[in-house]
């Protein structure tokens, strides 16, 4: 149970003053949905403004706050602006210039005659003094003197500044006292705030003391329900699996198994052979041969007589891990069965009871296959796949299906950079499949002009009648007035003007039957090229597709640019990887891209892209799951982390864990950032 305390905290949005169904869903585009999300919506930068008597002792650039009196108001024809003329204590005349709908709030807040207090940066105009658009006018001056430091918040169309500002301050209004979960020699030595006072201050200005508290309540909320599940998972009892090597023997394997996956699959054999459950992860670039190292590890428990299962994150995935499987395993005579929400009547009854009598050896499926109607003989070995795409509490769920907990691998093809690996998988142990297989072609990556789009259209078109097939990826999926990043419908509109129903759509907003659709048209060869948006980083195998064209390359992050590149080069062809590059690329982008080019070694890529993140700009368009943080940026990862995850096993192993005083505010903690899986794990909590 939450603690009551928190309740308040974790009131909806509505329970605030002023939010009605018109503000509901651009607060939750910016996942605005609770009273504490408004209190850890922490502001992008702020405002400095000095306050000045008049215009002489102002400089130009500057923000400033003054009094100004109205003398005349003068509209455009057309389309042109609204001036306002308006002039200081000395006579210095001042234009405030309004664009658009603007200009019909300009006429009611400067009556001419009246004076009032502006709040604005001031520009210069040929040799007119202007304020455009200025921040704030108001009759009396005192509340624009008394916030000369203002946040600026990320929004979201259909809120502005104001509404979300005032909705924040009453947010922390409601927060309580909470008793304290850092160590206290810590916090001394950190000179860090209170909790509730570092919330406050964080809106107020740049307190980076209070900004790296913050960070590190959620890194150590983090750390310490990993340890938890880590250790809770340790207490277990597992079934020790000893396979004889009899179903192994028998793989048909299109290469030999490389130095990595021999060594993985004797660290994986090790854990199985243990009484209490196996739980590791299993990192491999595209194409390092994860799934083989899959069915070693399944076919372990099948030889102990057991069952195993693999979960895929989508019924695609789930479909393409089948036939894999069933290929390699085709000599071996074991049952493997596919089972997703689409099987329905008999042939879902069939699955069923084959689970249930133990007649299916392996069951690959989606989400499905743990629903509560699903029923195992003996689960005692269970695969999840693309990992980042499961929260810890479902992969528990899944652990529940066994009569003793199964022993769990988790894999994933996403690059991790070492600090980020303790961050999100630190209750696991790690291997790393760091070898390619033999045979394996490098992929042909070349960074284009996007003044070239006509000749790469034209080398696409080349590439179609010899029979290839391709992919086409945008930043995002519809163009916004305030973006010029290439859209997936546009150019899919482009596209399909010129190459008719060879062109399929895939994005994240579309109906999944329609995804599934588009998505099962390419696979089977019927489309020859498909517009997509990030949504095919993972999950797609078609060995016929050798050409991988990103548009405006320089907006994604390093790690996710392989990503995307390595859904070619997965058959025995040569493939290429154009990177589509728009005309200002800063410094950094210009080192990813030119790394793009050098190295096709994923690890390697994810630490560049680390490094170069952490100096504190955010390369490319930020993608959840970046990191599994709200608050945490990335260089207080790197600095902050170590700290946490010290103070975590501190708390556990000498400070007796989530008991005592000390262990009740840990709990609070656990709560308050939605860890609580990790108190779930304990007797009673």
């Amino acid at each position: 149970m939450r603690p009551q305390i928190l309740n308040p905290l974790f009131a909806e949005a509505e329970s605030l003053k002023g939010v009605g169904p018109q503000l509901a869903r651009p607060m939750e585009r910016l996942g605005l949905t609770r009273v504490k999300d408004f209190a850890y919506h922490l502001p992008d930068r702020f405002v400095e403004r000095r306050p000045v008597e008049n215009l002489d002792a102002a400089s130009v650039g500057e923000n400033i706050v003054v009094a100004l009196t109205v003398r005349e108001h003068r509209s455009s024809s057309g389309r042109g602006p609204y001036r306002v003329l308006a002039e200081d204590v000395l006579g210095n005349v001042c234009t405030l210039t309004f664009f658009g709908r603007a200009s019909y709030t300009a006429k009611k807040l400067l009556p001419v005659g009246e004076k009032r207090w502006v709040a604005g940066r001031l520009d210069q105009y040929g040799q007119m003094l202007q304020i455009v658009h200025p921040d704030h006018v108001a009759e009396d001056g005192s509340a624009l003197l008394e916030q000369l430091c203002e946040p600026v918040y990320p929004l979201s169309e259909g809120l502005t500044q104001g509404r979300l500002a005032g909705l924040i301050q009453q947010a922390l209004e409601h927060l309580p006292e909470l008793p304290e979960w850092i160590e206290p020699g810590l916090l001394d030595r950190m000179k860090w705030p209170a909790w509730r006072d570092a919330l406050v201050l964080a809106h107020k200005g740049t307190h980076a003391q209070a900004r790296d508290r913050l960070a590190y309540d959620e890194l150590l909320a983090n750390s310490l329900a990993l340890m938890l599940v880590r250790d809770a998972n340790r207490a277990r009892t597992g079934s020790p699996l000893a396979g004889d090597g009899s179903l192994r023997s028998k793989l048909s394997l299109p290469f030999a198994l490389t130095g990595a996956q021999r060594r993985t699959i004797g660290e994986i054999e090790g854990d199985m052979a243990q009484g209490a459950p196996m739980l590791r992860l299993l990192q491999g670039d595209v194409g390092s041969g994860k799934t083989v190292v899959a069915l070693e590890a399944m076919l372990i428990a099948v030889e102990a007589g057991a069952q195993a299962a693999l979960l895929a994150p989508t019924e695609i995935l789930a479909r393409q891990h089948h036939e894999t499987l069933m290929r390699m395993a085709a000599g071996t005579g074991v049952e493997i069965a596919l089972f997703t929400g689409r099987d329905k009547g008999k042939a879902r009854e069939s699955i069923l009871m084959g689970l249930l009598d133990g007649s299916i050896d392996i069951v690959v499926g989606t989400h499905a296959i743990f629903q509560e109607s699903v029923a195992y003989k003996n689960l005692a070995m269970v695969v999840i796949d693309e990992q980042h795409r499961f929260g810890v509490g479902q992969r528990l769920m899944l652990a529940q299906k066994g009569k003793r907990t199964p022993h769990c691998l988790a894999m994933t093809a996403t690059p991790i950079p070492r600090t980020l690996t303790l961050a999100q998988y630190g209750e696991m142990d790690v291997s790393r499949l760091d070898e390619m297989p033999p045979g394996r072609q490098a992929i042909d990556t070349r960074v284009v002009s996007g003044e070239r789009i006509g000749d790469v259209v034209g080398a696409l078109a080349r590439h179609l009648d010899g029979g290839g097939q391709a992919y086409w990826v945008c930043p995002m999926v519809r163009e916004s007035e305030n973006d010029d990043l290439a859209a997936a419908e546009a150019r899919f509109a482009e596209l399909k003007e010129r190459f008719g129903d060879a062109v399929v759509l895939v994005h994240g907003q579309l109906k999944p039957e329609l995804k599934d659709a588009a998505m099962e048209r390419f696979v089977r060869g019927e489309a020859k090229l498909l517009v997509a948006t990030t949504v095919i980083e993972v999950g797609v195998d078609v060995p016929d597709a050798t050409l991988m064209i990103i548009e405006q390359a320089e907006r994604f992050g390093l790690a996710q640019l392989h990503q995307l590149r390595g859904r070619v080069g997965r058959g025995a062809d040569k493939s290429v990887c154009l990177l589509l590059r728009g005309d200002a690329l800063s410094e950094t982008a210009r080192d990813r891209l030119a790394l793009m080019r050098e190295t096709q070694d994923g690890f390697r890529l994810a630490e560049e892209d680390l490094r170069l993140r952490g100096g504190g700009e955010l390369l490319g368009t930020r993608q959840s799951g970046d990191t599994p943080f709200r608050i945490a940026s990335l260089e207080q990862i790197q600095t902050l982390l170590p700290l946490a995850h010290d103070d975590a096993r501190l708390l556990i192993e000498r400070d007796g864990g989530l008991t005592g005083d000390r262990g009740e505010a840990a709990r609070m903690l656990l709560y308050l950032f939605e860890r609580d899986w990790g108190v779930q794990l304990l007797r009673g909590g």
